[in-house]
């Protein structure tokens, strides 16, 4: 019985003596954090996709109070957002710009040719895996809808064409398309941005015309009258935005429209020596 008590009288005291520990040590080293954090983590829409950055709402809250994220870095709660975050920062939200995904292929079905028939699962990744899918274009979009599964905002659908259609006002730029898509074939953009070369082939021409009517050749004709703002990289045209006036390219020349304007109805067209603007904007004589 006296091993006993003192076994007991020793764990007790073990016990006492570490919860004492314990208690100092958490008032010694308990770091405080700033209430500004759970205020702006708050303030954000809580969608945790990732397209600040960060690894979530929670992570990006602290990056803004520390100031290594800036107030109006929050993609999918846009303008408003930034403004909340200013105000609880005490800081001049800026202009946060929308942006929106782009597709960055035409290949739709009977313009991207097929090499074969493709038996298996759909999902794009593994057809890029396991064979390429049945599309003769190492670069263009394979269908599988990927992208379209991934999106929690419902901004992607699967079209006629076999090509996934951006809504741009449901659109975030959460770039959880971006991620999914094994090809690389979605961009972020100003949503005001509208002049593109749709394709990322990097084929001779030869084997990009033969894989798809869409197919950027590398002719080099847009680049040779762009004034620099576009240049031909490894076959294909990239577009320097800083530089570019769309109205010197000569579009007509590209025989697959693989450069041009994603609404080309949307397009001001130019008015005519000698005519006025009418009032729905065309040109009259």
């Amino acid at each position: 019985m006296t091993a006993l008590a003192a076994s007991i009288l020793a764990m007790g005291g073990l016990g006492a003596f570490f919860a004492a520990a314990l208690a100092i040590a958490d008032k010694k080293l308990r770091v405080e954090e700033d209430p500004r954090i759970t205020l702006v983590n708050d303030a954000l829409p809580g969608a945790n996709c990732g397209a600040c950055g960060y690894a979530g709402c929670a992570a990006f809250a602290e990056g803004v109070v520390q100031g290594k994220a800036p107030v109006n870095g929050c993609p999918v709660g846009g303008q408003d957002c930034a403004e909340d975050l200013a105000r609880i920062m005490g800081v001049d939200a800026g202009e946060s710009v929308r942006h929106v995904a782009r597709l960055m292929c035409r290949g739709a079905v009977g313009v991207a040719r097929d090499k074969a028939d493709y038996v298996g699962p759909s999902q794009c990744a593994v057809q890029d895996l396991v064979s390429g899918g049945s599309k003769a274009c190492e670069y263009g979009c394979l269908g599988g809808g990927d992208c379209v599964e991934v999106c929690n905002f419902g901004a992607l659908e699967m079209g006629e064409d076999g090509l996934p259609h951006v809504y741009d006002d449901l659109c975030t730029a959460c770039a959880a398309c971006v991620t999914a898509c094994p090809r690389d074939l979605f961009e972020l953009h100003p949503v005001d941005r509208e002049f593109f070369v749709f394709c990322k082939s990097h084929d001779d021409p030869k084997t990009s015309r033969a894989a798809c009517d869409a197919a950027c050749t590398g002719c080099g004709i847009c680049a040779r009258k762009s004034e620099g703002a576009i240049v031909v990289q490894d076959g294909l045209a990239v577009i320097d935005y800083d530089k570019l006036d769309p109205s010197l390219i000569p579009l007509e020349k590209c025989k697959t429209n693989a450069i041009g304007w994603l609404h080309p109805e949307k397009v001001p067209q130019p008015v005519e020596a000698g005519a006025s603007p009418a009032p729905d904007g065309k040109a009259s004589s």
